[in-house]
């Protein structure tokens, strides 16, 4: 327990000997709470002065403070080496998943684009995973869009193979229309040999690595001949090919760099969370980037945060790039990271802190991107509160409520003429919908339509769940936790049905309103005006949202009832078809108006048919009055 100003704890006397006997070793730490849960592991060079810290000293991070308040106990695991204990603590969080420690949850795999040079004709394909199986890769490539774009330009210049094919063919084959409008050498049918196809593709690896220069030359060259020839269609499809590859050269940032791979690394924190930025060179270009956002690592050492994501990130080894530039590590990190990089690639890495200098310049164009994409995520997150917390306090202000409507429930009546009524149940806590709590009603009581006494049966039904879950003692029960507001779909009327209900069954009624469609207006118990508000508001944004999915979710109800009863009155009252025979007709026809247009031969070759039951099938649909 938390004792005074000074934070001192009283860790208990089996701990405190736990502490006293801890090892001059370097070695990973995994703290524990009462449950015996892993809540968060840790590496150290000293595992001595390291843990003693957490019990001893008193200035902590907001992060590190509530970490500790939730220990009980903690085990080490000693390590010969701090590369190691690097390796280990990595693997240790992916195994347990602590909650104070870093968990990228983004695990996709972004594409890149291979080349097969092992095969006699290779083509250019896409992979989510590099492996050391001699080809050559290029990427990654941020997204879908961005690799087809590549591919597009790859395949307008070069006329690459696009067929899984097995070659060289056995026989010779005759080439598809890709040789025949001048996108494929054909090497399939033996119009091309190994060596030139060869050739196209070393040009392909140049372009592949951005160097575009011989691909514009040629394609210049190829144009300006063709124009002279006076074949001007030709040399219009080739100054077409050009923008293409023009556009794919403006849409890459240039970079002074040494034209080798690199990922820029860098953090912004506000205090609360931190956003990694990385950014991706390949070929001396920026190809694109991407953010992580590490939710309440705001307040931590940056050096500490981009040590512990770098592990986790390159853990899988399919993204390890020659060079990788960082904004700051941890002192001697740079080395142990660099060295364990370099095992798992199984090639040369460097790692390096620039302090100065044009690499020094890149890693501030990653912090750059790191501060903006944190600015952004925050002036979301503030946008999306606005929209739903805030527009649920702000509207529990306008109703008059005392306390904020955390859980709201919204209802409404579907049916068709009176028949198959149905009621939906809409539940949004914090001004989100939480679609587990839904709930749906088949209206047992009202005859026709009478939305008012539908609405005071459903309103019933659900209290009285709610009355029986609480004397049985249920907890998490379907209907046991109560809304602090309601929302009937309606105007006066239909709220003193809603009322009544509640009142019938010695309930007071929790705060309730109702929206009136046409005007959208607020009515609240007894008023004699309505409320109305701005359109553009986030607190009547709110309200409707809840209407329209009260509206939507009784909707979609009705109209399965609704077909459900119309194949039941159509199929299932005629003699001799019952629930597997109707089945069987439906899977063989896809609709009753197939079906109804089938002859009785048809019908009766279905399975499970006869020809009696055929005939009357036939009878009962062209006369359904009949059956």
């Amino acid at each position: 327990m938390w004792e005074g100003s000074n934070s001192v704890i009283d860790w208990g006397e089996k701990l405190e000997e736990k502490i006293r006997m801890l090892p001059d070793s370097p070695g990973c730490y995994l703290m524990k709470d009462r449950e015996g849960t892993i809540i968060y592991v840790g590496k150290a060079v000293n595992l001595k002065n390291r843990v003693r810290s957490y019990f001893r000293d008193t200035a902590h991070t907001p992060k590190v403070a509530a970490m500790i308040s939730h220990i009980d106990d903690f085990e080490i695991l000693l390590c010969e080496t701090n590369l190691e204990a690097l390796i280990l603590e990595c693997n240790l969080i992916k195994l347990h998943k602590p909650y104070y420690n870093i968990l990228l949850k983004d695990d996709k795999h972004y594409p890149y684009l291979k080349v097969n040079l092992k095969e006699p004709f290779p083509r250019l394909e896409i992979t989510r995973r590099m492996e050391k199986d001699g080809a050559r890769y290029f990427g990654p490539y941020i997204g879908a869009s961005a690799v087809k774009q590549v591919i597009e330009a790859v395949r307008g210049v070069f006329p690459l193979r696009t067929c899984r094919q097995s070659l060289p063919a056995k026989t010779v084959k005759r080439p598809c229309v890709n040789y025949d409008i001048h996108k494929c050498l054909g090497p399939c049918a033996g119009k091309c040999t190994e060596e030139e196809y060869g050739r196209m593709i070393t040009g392909v690896l140049h372009f592949l690595e951005g160097d575009y220069k011989p691909v514009m030359d040629q394609l210049t060259e190829e144009m300006t001949e063709a124009a002279a020839a006076m074949r001007y269609e030709r040399a219009a499809q080739i100054r077409d090919k050009i923008r293409d590859v023009q556009g794919l050269m403006e849409r890459q940032i240039a970079l002074r760099t040494d034209g080798s791979e690199q990922d820029l690394i860098a953090l912004a924190q506000d205090g609360l969370d931190a956003m990694v930025q990385i950014l991706y060179v390949r070929g001396g270009r920026m190809i694109g980037g991407d953010h992580f956002l590490l939710p309440r690592e705001g307040g931590e050492e940056p050096g500490e945060v981009l040590a512990e994501f770098m592990t986790q990130y390159y853990a899988e080894a399919t993204m390890i790039p020659r060079n990788v530039l960082c904004q700051t590590l941890p002192e001697g990190m740079e080395e142990q990271l660099e060295s364990w990089m370099r095992e798992k690639k199984g090639a040369a890495v460097t790692l390096k802190v620039p302090q100065r200098g044009e690499k020094h310049e890149l890693v501030l164009l990653a912090v750059k991107n790191a501060e903006d994409a944190l600015k952004k995520r925050n002036a979301r997150r503030t946008i999306q509160e606005e929209r739903t917390v805030g527009a649920a306090r702000n509207l529990g202000k306008i109703l008059g409520m005392e306390e904020y409507p955390r859980r709201i429930e919204g209802y409404d009546i579907s049916n068709t003429q009176g028949q198959q009524s149905v009621a939906s149940m809409v539940v949004f806590i914090d001004g989100v919908p939480a679609k587990k709590e839904y709930r749906r009603f088949r209206i047992k009581t009202v005859e026709g339509a009478n939305d008012f006494a539908s609405l005071k049966e459903v309103l019933g039904r659900r209290y009285a769940h709610a009355l029986r879950e609480q004397e049985e003692g249920t907890e998490n029960g379907k209907f046991t936790d109560l809304p602090e507001l309601i929302l009937i779909d309606g105007g006066p009327q239909q709220l003193r049905f809603a009322i009544e209900a509640l009142e019938e069954l010695g309930i007071t009624p929790p705060a309730m309103f109702g929206l009136a469609e046409k005007e959208e207006e607020i009515w609240l118990p007894g008023a004699e005006e309505p409320i109305r508000l701005d359109h553009h508001t986030p607190e009547l944004q709110l309200v409707q949202r809840v209407r329209n999915e009260a509206h939507r979710f009784g909707i979609i109800h009705h109209r399965v009832l609704r077909a459900r009863a119309f194949t039941h009155s159509q199929l299932e009252d005629i003699p001799g078809i019952g629930p597997a025979r109707r089945k069987a007709l439906l899977k063989a026809f896809g609709s009753l108006k197939a079906l109804r247009e089938a002859s009785v031969e048809e019908i009766a070759a279905v399975k499970g048919m006869t020809r009696k039951t055929a005939e009357a099938v036939k009878e009962g649909l062209a006369n359904p009055s009949r059956s």
